[in-house]
């Protein structure tokens, strides 16, 4: 089949020839129309961030398309999008038959291919980790992002104030037009007098943090008490200097460091059920929606990822396989 691949030892990637996936008793065989960009898989590129033991060498860590081989409710010709531990990138990829959510009707492909792995990690951060309920807020780092777009609208649908931060004054507006109560512009100055102005001094009960020990101080200082610090990327480093473990004491604050693709596969398969009870009747009647920013063709995946790597994406970058 043609999926993704290095084509040279310059590590430029394109379209290529690899093996069919293998499909064991229980599993889809999906015939691929979408896939969409994550920044894991950037690190995965450059050989930062290997897959899972037994997952697929191609990147991709979700796919919306067709059913060719069926088990479990699913037969051939059902529309699904699923989240993967890799392979996305390519013509036919391989699910757990309760890994598969079925694609509203009122969806495309690409936009399908936009909902598994950001929505899923933000529903797992925010509530099955973070614990938010109604009434409670949130500060969601990266809020244009994909992973803060769906945050965003999360949030709103279970009663959740949400705060971000976003550099640009056009994300920060897609942050307020999705639902999101402030934005901040975190290249202006720190982020955090303004989160406790926003909260009337109580800090926020949970933070969605991409960036890691160059924010470590900012969200302490933004936390209520009894607030958790969800850890989900290190863009900003991995070291903290001087790190005084008695702030987290006074305040009984939480710290928990998470990362979905790792998480075992029934773990996976409750989370995909949670949410899918959750979300797709929202998806489906429009209440929640994936925002994409683009759509390129799968044969353009280093023009696309250069759009990644810039920062200029509003939402999902989606790659159309066929």
């Amino acid at each position: 089949m043609r999926a993704i691949v290095p084509l040279d030892s310059t590590n430029r990637f394109g379209v290529g020839e690899t093996a069919e996936p293998d499909v064991a008793y229980g599993d889809l065989l999906v015939s691929v129309r979408a896939t969409a960009l994550n920044r894991a898989d950037l690190l995965q590129k450059r050989g930062l961030y290997p897959p899972p033991p037994g997952a697929s060498p191609i990147l991709g860590l979700e796919m919306a398309g067709v059913v060719e081989e069926g088990a479990g409710p699913w037969k051939p010709g059902d529309r699904v999008m699923a989240l993967l531990p890799g392979g996305g990138y390519a013509e036919r990829a391989r699910i757990p038959s309760g890994m598969a959510m079925r694609i509203p009707d009122t969806l495309s492909f690409e936009e399908a291919a936009a909902i598994p792995e950001v929505f899923l990690t933000a529903y797992l951060n925010l509530f099955q980790l973070g614990g938010l309920r109604d009434g409670q807020t949130a500060l969601v780092h990266a809020g244009a992002s994909g992973v803060g777009t769906a945050a965003i609208q999360l949030a709103r649908e279970a009663g959740v104030r949400t705060l971000v931060t976003a550099g640009s004054q056009a994300k920060r507006e897609a942050c307020l037009a999705l639902g999101a109560d402030a934005a901040f512009d975190y290249r202006a100055g720190p982020f955090a007098p303004e989160v406790q102005r926003a909260t009337g001094g109580r800090g926020v009960n949970v933070i969605l943090d991409f960036v890691g020990a160059s924010y470590w101080e900012q969200n302490l200082d933004s936390l209520a008490v009894d607030g958790k610090l969800i850890i989900v990327g290190t863009m900003g480093g991995t070291q903290v200097p001087g790190l005084d473990l008695g702030r987290l004491l006074a305040r009984r604050l939480q710290v928990l460091g998470t990362a979905l693709r790792s998480q075992p596969p029934e773990k996976k398969v409750s989370l995909t059920a949670a949410f899918a009870d959750f979300a797709l009747p929202r998806f489906a009647s429009g209440r929640l929606k994936p925002i994409v920013d683009s759509v390129w063709d799968w044969a353009d995946v280093e023009q696309a990822h250069a759009h990644m790597e810039a920062n200029r994406n509003i939402g999902k970058i989606v790659l159309r396989v066929q």
